[in-house]
């Protein structure tokens, strides 16, 4: 048990937002701080992190609570687990009873395949530095490639002795549990049989992006022998190969300082990087490139540059990477290393300087290196030329953002020499294509996200908000947050289907605008928590509620007073029931919201505009005159469309 004082003195210390960079990749935002969500696949930053108030918020999945809470999340570690993590972070002692080694196993699996994974890591690292058999063999071997003991202290190094089963001998030994030790694919069982599975070869710890030692990669070095040259732990509870990058939990800080990561295949490729004081880099670890790997890069930058070696096949199977990288939000460019060479070998060549000047001076778009690559197989043969710009075609339509995406189109139709218009042509068949095939795998019509028909507000638009039509999409949500209703975007030619409750959610949490009332704050959040649940969204539930305030303001709401939308006050309207016209008033109901936020918002830029070209704070002018283009833009947008709003 941990003494209330200590839990106190550790909750007192821990930083939100200090905890919380470790994981993810935070952008001051005002007050708060913005990143992607480490719980859920999201390219739009949706997870606020508060200082002042010590907690964080996803408007996107619902998650949220203070730094033990996180930890607890993100690590799925108990109470007192988290509790420790932070104290081992700032420096807290912890007093508590010293458990027992029958003890350390009576916990979960997870805790148990950690403690072992940490033990083993002592266990190599040891046999690696103060044996005979590590000296001669593991040692020599991370010498020959240049590692120092600085390096190998820092990726935890170790050797696994050639004797069948010294590990798991030795486990056993000192009370780890065989079943565990199964599990974790450290040793492996059969009747009347125990072996390391490991043995024999150089050890690579794998880390979480806590630090904790999750698996082992092993490297033989026998040429003689019929086995895989690298071994990785199977599966476990802890470990899951696709969603592991070896060497983020090293190069994590490096990559948020420099906002690029650079990716690479091999273990070696990232410690002899780091020798070359290249510290942003990561593995893929010999697997094909996920797109989990890809988000928790995401979490931390949105550059990727690859490193390839010169070997042409493994690049051209690897070339599904860079779309996957494209697909997710990502900018990629590509290094092509010298025939012959990887990242570990040029760089124990050309040293340090040599290195980073390489990968400077020969950093392409993927535009460029795919042209490239394909464009000696094409040549003067039109139909290998065609399959290269569809190749290339392809990977622009993975790009969501727009202005990239036409500015790639540019760059394209100068290299390949094909007009802009057939390059549009073809993005646009590619993108037909898809949704398409979306929609007969989800038999209906689909628009993803609802709230690319009404333009967003602003992010750098706070504390303005309208009374009136916060309480009116609370009244909208309690009587009709179960309908299914249908919408069309015209331009697109694209019909789907959502509720009513996520149309709203959808509208609020995108544009990260949240209820300034503190009631309507609450009933919305209950209404979210529902839906979030599976469950429907009774009006008695919040009319019964417990709290005083939210039964009254839900019934005063939900009463015959406020059937009528004010939508109807618009001239000419035919009064039919309300329900039948619930797309309509939607549309109009966000419309009217977010015009009066934008105008209000555009006259407190203005004022703030005078004040600042009385002081001649040209910086200041030039950033309000940025936003008040940008507002002006979405403001003509949204009267437009309110124009357009027929009932």
């Amino acid at each position: 048990m941990i003494d209330p004082v200590t839990i106190d003195r550790i909750i007192d210390s821990a930083q939100i937002v200090d905890v919380i960079q470790d994981f993810v990749s935070l952008k001051r935002r005002g007050a708060n701080f913005l990143g992607l969500c480490p719980f859920h696949n999201e390219k739009t930053p949706s997870f606020t992190v508060s200082p002042s108030k010590g907690i964080f918020k996803c408007f996107g999945c619902g998650k949220g609570g203070n730094a033990v809470n996180f930890i607890m999340e993100h690590e799925h570690l108990s109470y007192p687990e988290a509790l420790k993590y932070l104290a081992r972070k700032y420096g807290i002692e912890i007093e508590e009873k010293v458990l027992s080694d029958e003890e350390k196993q009576l916990g979960n699996e997870r805790e148990s395949l950690i403690i072992i994974n940490e033990y083993a890591t002592k266990y190599f690292t040891n046999s690696l530095l103060n044996t005979e058999e590590g000296i001669a063999v593991g040692l020599s071997y991370f010498r020959e490639r240049g590692f120092n003991d600085k390096i190998i202290d820092e990726f935890k190094l170790g050797y696994s002795p050639e004797q069948r089963d010294a590990f798991t001998e030795n486990a056993l030994r000192n009370g780890y549990k065989k079943e565990f030790l199964e599990k974790s694919g450290l040793s492996i069982f059969k009747e009347n049989f125990q072996a390391d599975r490991f043995a024999g070869r150089v050890m690579f710890p794998i880390l979480s992006l806590s630090g904790q030692v999750i698996g082992f990669g092993g490297r033989i070095l026998k040429t003689d022998v019929k086995t895989a040259k690298y071994l990785n732990s199977p599966e476990s509870a802890v470990y899951n190969k696709s969603k592991v990058l070896y060497g983020l939990f090293q190069a994590k800080q490096e990559i948020i300082k420099q906002q690029k990561c650079y990716l690479v295949e091999g273990y070696t490729d990232v410690i002899s990087l780091f020798m070359s004081e290249i510290r942003n880099v990561v593995a893929s670890s010999g697997t094909s490139l996920t797109e989990d790997q890809i988000r928790m890069i995401h979490r931390f930058t949105e550059d990727v540059t690859i490193l390839y070696d010169g070997d042409a096949a493994g690049i051209k199977a690897s070339l599904r990477g860079i779309d996957m990288i494209l697909e997710q939000g990502l900018n990629v460019r590509i290094v092509l290393f010298p025939d012959g060479e990887d990242p570990d070998s040029y760089s124990k060549k050309h040293g340090s300087s040599g290195t980073i000047n390489y990968i400077k001076s020969n950093e392409q778009d993927f535009i460029s290196f795919k042209t490239k690559l394909l464009n000696d197989e094409a040549k003067s043969d039109p139909i290998k030329r065609s399959s290269l710009i569809t190749d290339i075609v392809k990977s622009i339509s993975m790009i969501d953002d727009n202005i990239k995406q036409s500015v790639y189109i540019q760059e394209c139709s100068k290299i390949l020499d094909i007009s802009e218009t057939v390059l549009y042509s073809e993005i646009v068949k590619i993108r037909r294509k898809k949704i398409e095939e979306s929609n007969k795998q989800q038999n209906r019509s689909i628009l993803p996200i609802s709230a690319k028909i009404i333009p967003a507000v602003p992010g750098f638009i706070d504390r303005i908000y309208y009374e009136v039509q916060e309480h009116e999409i609370i009244r909208i949500l309690l009587l009709y947050g179960n309908s299914v209703v249908g919408f069309e975007d015209r331009e697109k030619n694209i019909k789907y289907e959502i509720s009513v409750a996520d149309y709203i959610i959808d509208q609020l949490r995108n544009d990260e605008l949240e209820m300034k009332n503190v009631l309507n704050q609450k009933i919305f959040m209950l209404a979210e928590g529902l839906i979030k649940q599976g469950k429907q969204i009774e009006t008695d539930y919040f009319i019964k509620h417990p709290d005083p305030e939210i039964s009254q303001l839900s019934a005063d709401l939900c009463s015959t007073k406020h059937q009528l939308s004010p939508i109807w006050e618009k001239r000419g309207a035919p009064l039919l029931r309300e329900e039948k016209k619930l797309p309509e008033i939607l549309e109009d109901l966000f419309i009217k919201y977010k015009l009066n936020i934008t105008n209000e918002a555009k006259k407190k830029l203005n004022e703030k505009l005078k004040l600042a070209k009385k002081e001649n704070n040209q910086e200041v002018i030039d950033e309000i005159m940025q936003r008040i283009k940008k507002i002006s833009g979405i403001i003509g947008i949204l009267s437009n469309m309110q124009g357009r709003v027929v009932l």
